[in-house]
């Protein structure tokens, strides 16, 4: 695998090259344990992450992600970063200048931030168990305590909040109600209980824009995940069509 790491503003980031460029790019994002470091990443540790990447390889896409602060939760200096990266890797290679994207969990969140301000240059949205709504989903979260209480710091960490700030500033964050990006977009959830949230904001997100843009959810069963690598090739290659 012919890839380059490198260092932006203190974050790895990683660009994988395939051996049969189509000419697009996907841009990976990250949930709360995924990193990249000097060598490596988790989507090149883990089994079925790896996968992912391999298939897109295969299909010819150049793939690339960062570490984004770590558990950034969509924080704007995570979505400059995105943005930063994505000029460079836009200079360094040959790629038409408008990308694909794989956002699993907390990554959505950035990816819902660069769909709403780089709509132009985002051609296709897949989701894996997102978290499309920060605010519903720490509210959902309140009644697991140890949970809520880690969370409530790696956000206020994230968005440099004090916690006097956090209950005011969370509830002032974009809703799905207030996303207006009309970027093609289709989201996988497992049937796991772990992403009942997932679940539950997929469907408010889905209903939110039937009038206008309309996504496509799926909901899976843990078992059938390899199998969607190839979906989201083919949801990536149905938006190609115009470049």
């Amino acid at each position: 695998m012919k890839q380059r790491f490198f260092l932006l503003d203190g974050e790895w980031n990683v660009i994988h090259l395939p051996e049969r460029p189509n000419g697009f790019a996907v841009f990976i994002i990250g949930d709360q344990n995924h990193f990249v470091d000097h060598s490596t990443s988790f989507w090149l540790q883990n089994a079925g992450r790896k996968h992912y990447v391999d298939s897109f390889l295969q299909h010819g896409y150049t793939v690339y992600y960062s570490n984004l602060y770590g558990r950034s939760w969509g924080s704007p200096k995570a979505v400059t970063l995105a943005k930063r990266l994505y000029h460079i890797v836009m200079k360094e290679e040959i790629l038409n200048d408008s990308i694909h994207i794989l956002a699993e969990g907390m990554g959505a969140l950035v990816g819902l931030e660069l769909m709403e301000s780089m709509d132009d240059k985002i051609r296709s949205v897949c989701m894996l168990n997102p978290c499309l709504d920060l605010a519903s989903y720490m509210n959902q979260e309140q009644e697991n305590k140890l949970f809520y209480k880690r969370i409530s710091k790696e956000v206020m960490n994230a968005y440099e909040w004090s916690e006097d700030q956090f209950g005011s500033h969370i509830e002032c964050l974009p809703t799905i109600q207030d996303r207006k990006a009309i970027t093609p977009v289709k989201i996988w959830i497992s049937t796991g209980e772990h992403t009942y949230q997932s679940k539950q904001l997929g469907r408010k997100y889905e209903e939110s824009r039937k009038d206008h843009a309309p996504i496509q959810l799926l909901i899976h069963v843990n078992e059938k995940r390899y199998g969607i690598a190839n979906g989201i090739c083919q949801f990536f290659e149905q938006h190609e069509l115009s470049l």
